[in-house]
This record gives C-alpha cells, structure tokens and sequence, in this order.
C-alpha cells in the first residue's frame, strides 16, 4: 500500500511538470506575440515618418499634418526651370497669406493650386515646400519668437518660353501639348484647356468643379483617354518592324477600304493611295494598308509589344494620371485587331504617355524617367536636394526605334506632317493622327506627336486637339509653334 501511494505521488509531480511547462510554453508563445506586433507597430511608425512621411503628407486624403506645418511654415515658391516664380506666397493688408500664381492660367494644370485642394506640382511637393530647411539657431529664434519660418523652394523643369507658347498655340481649343526633354525626361511644358485662374480658385470653385461640360480642373495631358488614332500606326509599326522578315518587302495597292472576314476599314476621307511599300503607308497613314499589316500579325506578341511600351499597367509619371488601354491578346477578335491596328475601337491613351513612347523612339529606344521637379533650395538659394535623370527602361531595341526614326521623318517629308517639312532651324520627324470618337465619322481628335532635330533629338511634343479634324491640319502647327520657339 505504501508502494502504491509513491508510485501515485511520483505520477503527481510528473503530470505537474508537463502542467507547468505547457503554461510557460504558452506564457512564451504569448510573449512573442506581444513582442512582434510591438516590433511591427514600432517599424510601421519609422516607416511611416522616416520614409514615406512625404508621401503620406502628401496624400490629398490626409491634410492634417499638412495643416500642422503650415502654421508653423510659410508654403515655399515654385520656380521655373531659370527660376522664374511660377507660385509664391504673400500677405494681404489684413495680414493673411494669399498664394498668387503670376502666370495665372497658363500653368493652370501644371503648377496647379493649393486651395479646396491640390492638383499639380503644388500636390506633388506639397512636403517639400512646407518644409523649411534654414539653420537651427535661426529656426529656434523664429519659433521663440512666434515667427512662422520660411519655406524651401522647388525648382520645376518647366520652361516659361515654351509653356507659353504652347498654350498660346493651343488657344481656346479643348486639348494638351506635352513636351519632353527625351535626353534627361524634363517636363518642360504641359498644357490643358479648358483651364482657369488660380488666383481666384476659392471663388470659382464651386462653379468649375460642377462644370461636367468643359472639366476644366481635368487634366487632359495626363488624365484624358483618347482613342490615339493614326499615331497608334507606331505601335504598330513596332510589331511589324518585329515580325517581318523584311519589311521593305511590303507592297499594298489601296483603293480607299480594305475588307476582310465581315471587317470594312475605310481610308481618311476615302482617299485612294494607290500601291503602297511600309514606309509610304505609314507616311500617307493609309488606314486600308495598316489594316492589311494588322490582320496578319501574331495577337500574343502584339499584346507583348504593347506591354513593353506600359499599356495596361503603370507609367512612370509624376503627375496624377489614368492608365491607357489596348485589348490585345491571344483571344482579342479579329476585327478589335484590325481596330487596334489602326487606333480605334476601345483602344485609349494619355498624351503624356504618347509623349513618352514618341521621346522613347528618339532616345534611342530608352526611355529617361519623365521629372517636373529638378531640385529644393532653401529660402537663401542654397541647394538642399538635385534630382538627376535616370533612366526608366528600354522600351525597344536600338535598331527598332531608328527604323521608327526613319519612318516618322518621311511623314514630314512625303507624308501627313508636311507643315514641318520646310524648317531651316532644325529637321523634325513625326507622325499624325484623326482619330474617330462618335457615331459621327465625320468627326475626330487631331493628334501629332514628334521630335526634333532627327539626327540628334533633344525634344518630344506630343499635341491633341479634341474635335480638331485633321492631325496635319489642326496639331502639327501647334507643335510646329514649339519646336520654333525651342530652336530660335
């Protein structure tokens, strides 16, 4: 009996022992626990304030902390790319801050506002120009003393030249003008209308914000979609470049349509072009002979190519923008492919990104990472922060964007962008585009996108003009204006 009650207090103490253990094991498990969410919380607030403090701050649906430095910081001014004021702010005689933009409309979309809310550089460095980069003792004083400090510039790469005549050049018509540096990807201009006042932003807004007519607080560089019409003939022209054994081998006789499988494409106009070799359909944008190039490429492949030149993704742009569309993939039908080929049918694109790809085809095949702030400097002028060109990717290879080159330069010398052929400053190469978008056919966006010089680019314009009919007649005198003032 005795063996017996040791036996059984023995088998006691063990059970206690694995009781115990398994509450330390669980009192550890519930330790780490506690311990990595601490962990993690505490990286969430680095991350937050150390790294994407900018970002965050910046973020139109958060204004609060940007309400906090705002009375602490005077809003720094935004400057040209020579350091022209394009956005400063002042006193009135009652002592409030007013922000006052010299150029008023012009760079309407570009510099944008900061009231209601924020469009334009004024939202993309909303952190930087209310941070205040001067020494600590005078920061110190400034705050002992109730003074609101000064806040840092930031340098655009807008240019006050072109940026003006570009809106001059687009005068009171819907549209945009994009221009691109395609060596270093500056922003020098970016143009919308319909536009407005800055100025005066608190009190139209309520009027232009309803305004579901003209939309003039769009964006219509970065945020308008439009079918891209003949200018999407480059993209296809990309992938026949691709495809073809040789593409001097191509001969089409137009005779104003071509029909296939129930699918009836008409030429501009019902123009008749009469046979044509690659290089004279892409200059004449013979819509019959590029309909006949669409109809026997690979779907897959021409999905790729559009891929790689971002369609249906991400494009690397600073300002806020919609995403272009092409339906094109192993299962996209035959008449969206012959649609697409020429583009029309659901195919849409941003200027900034045709902008993008025309600077990409003059850079060589790469394209630079597109900027529109160049550096910060504080209230004294002294340099806080460059930002230096980078590239972003390439888009295609060398020998695919100089067959474009050459393509795009015959549209100006035999081909739809004539009215840059007789240039003495500079030769430009290009390409149009009238792109349908009602029932009416009768009617169309007039698009051109180009570069110059041919021999060694240095800029991109990329112009719409909506309901603008022709791209030859309506877009290319714009862009003609720019490339002038940019070459005089």
């Amino acid at each position: 009996m005795l063996f017996g009650k040791k036996h059984r207090s023995e088998d006691e103490t063990a059970k206690e022992r694995q009781d115990m253990n398994r509450s330390n094991r669980e009192i550890l498990f519930v330790t780490y626990i506690f311990t990595a969410v601490f962990v993690i919380l505490i990286g969430y607030v680095i991350y937050f304030t150390a790294i994407r403090s900018e970002s965050f701050i910046n973020n139109p649906y958060n204004n609060k902390r940007a309400q906090l430095l705002s009375q602490k910081v005077v809003r720094g001014p935004i400057l040209s790319r020579d350091g022209t004021v394009l956005a400063k702010t002042d006193t009135d005689a009652d002592g409030n801050e007013i922000r006052i933009y010299p150029y008023g409309s012009v760079f309407a979309h570009s510099v944008g506002f900061f009231s209601q809310a924020s469009i334009g550089v004024e939202a993309i460095a909303n952190f930087k120009l209310l941070s205040s980069d001067i020494n600590t003792f005078e920061r110190i004083s400034n705050d002992l003393n109730g003074i609101k400090n000064k806040g840092d510039q930031v340098v655009t790469s807008l240019d006050v030249g072109l940026q003006t005549t570009a809106y001059s050049a687009l005068g009171d018509r819907k549209g945009a003008v994009v221009v691109m540096n395609v060596k270093t990807g500056e922003i020098l201009a970016l143009v919308s209308k319909p536009d407005f006042d800055p100025n005066s932003i608190d009190e139209i807004w309520d009027l232009i914000n309803s305004d579901t007519v003209k939309s003039p607080l769009l964006n219509r560089a970065t945020q308008g979609l439009y079918p891209p019409g003949s200018t999407f003939k480059i993209v296809t022209a990309l992938e026949y470049i691709k495809e073809a054994t040789d593409p001097g081998d191509y001969v089409f006789d137009c005779s104003g349509s071509f029909e296939s499988k129930g699918v009836r494409i008409n030429c501009y106009h019902g123009q008749k072009h009469g046979e044509l070799d690659f290089e004279t359909s892409f200059a004449k944008s013979c819509n019959s002979s590029f309909a006949n190039i669409s109809s026997g490429l690979d779907k897959r492949s021409f999905g790729q190519t559009c891929r790689d030149l971002m369609f249906n993704g991400d494009i690397p742009c600073p300002y806020s923008y919609k995403t272009s569309y092409v339906d094109m993939n192993k299962n996209t039908e035959y008449g969206q492919l012959i649609q697409a080929g020429i583009g029309q049918g659901r195919t849409q694109i941003t200027p900034i990104h045709m902008a993008m790809i025309t600077s990409a085809i003059a850079n060589k095949g790469i394209l630079m990472h597109p900027i529109v702030i160049t550096g910060v400097k504080n209230t004294y002028g002294q340099t806080i922060k460059s930002y230096g060109s980078k590239e972003y990717g390439r888009l295609m290879s060398g020998y695919e964007s100089r067959y474009l080159r050459e393509l795009m330069r015959d549209v100006v010398l035999n081909g739809t962008g004539s009215r840059l052929k007789d240039t003495s400053l500079y030769e430009a190469a290009g390409k149009t585009g009238s792109a349908e978008y009602s029932q009416d056919k009768s009617k169309s966006h007039a698009w051109f996108t180009g570069f110059a010089p041919y021999n060694d680019p240095e800029i991109a314009v990329t112009v719409i003009v909506e309901g603008g009919g022709s791209g030859g007649e309506t877009a290319v005198p714009i862009a003609r204006a720019v490339f002038d003032d940019y070459f005089q």
